[in-house]
């Protein structure tokens, strides 16, 4: 059996027709905003005072596209007779955003924490040149990361922070026992 001529157009037409009366799932997007679940990936904000300049972040990324300069800097000792020490200085750390793909692979290296997913998205340029944001961007990009989930209260505790506090309530105990208690006077 032959298809009947204009069969396709009338389909065609009755899905336009039954769709037009449906309300609308677009978006405005410049006039509304969207709303982002929270802890959304959008760019990388740079807490810089936890930079130490161990360069784990520019070794990992897999597109090469973050950019660090330093230099060194001798630091006199902290007690007389000491020596001296060097530290490496922040010069330079950019991210061109024009490479980087959103891996989220230098975030998770860095052991000083001083990178952060940020939830802004709104950073288009029109010269792919200016997509290479400096620490200043970076920089500004930290004030708008949110705090990390409340800690689960039924979870246990790390054995770090239990170590630790052990450590300090061994250390409480020695002192008291070591101060004299009153009424234990010179007589």
């Amino acid at each position: 059996m032959a298809p009947i001529p204009g069969s396709g157009l009338a389909k065609g037409l009755a899905v336009t027709l039954r769709t037009m009366t449906r309300k609308t799932v677009t978006e405005q997007y410049p006039d509304t905003q969207p709303d982002l679940p929270p802890r959304t990936r959008g760019v990388i904000g740079l807490f810089e005072e936890n930079c130490t300049v161990c360069m784990l972040c520019a070794r990992e990324c897999p597109d090469w596209c973050i950019y660090i300069d330093s230099h060194k800097e001798t630091v006199p000792p902290a007690a007389p007779g000491g020596r001296e020490r060097s530290r490496n200085v922040l010069d330079r750390f950019a991210i061109d955003f024009s490479l980087c793909m959103y891996c989220g692979i230098c975030i998770e290296v860095c052991p000083f924490d001083a990178l952060f997913w940020s939830p802004e998205f709104e950073y288009a340029e029109t010269d792919i040149r200016e997509l290479t944001h400096e620490r200043d961007k970076l920089r500004e990009w930290m004030w708008t990361v949110p705090a990390p989930p409340a800690l689960d209260p039924g979870a246990e505790e790390p054995k770090e922070l239990a170590a630790a506090r052990k450590t300090a309530e061994k250390l409480a105990a020695t002192q008291q026992a070591d101060q004299p208690q009153p009424g234990e006077g010179n007589t």
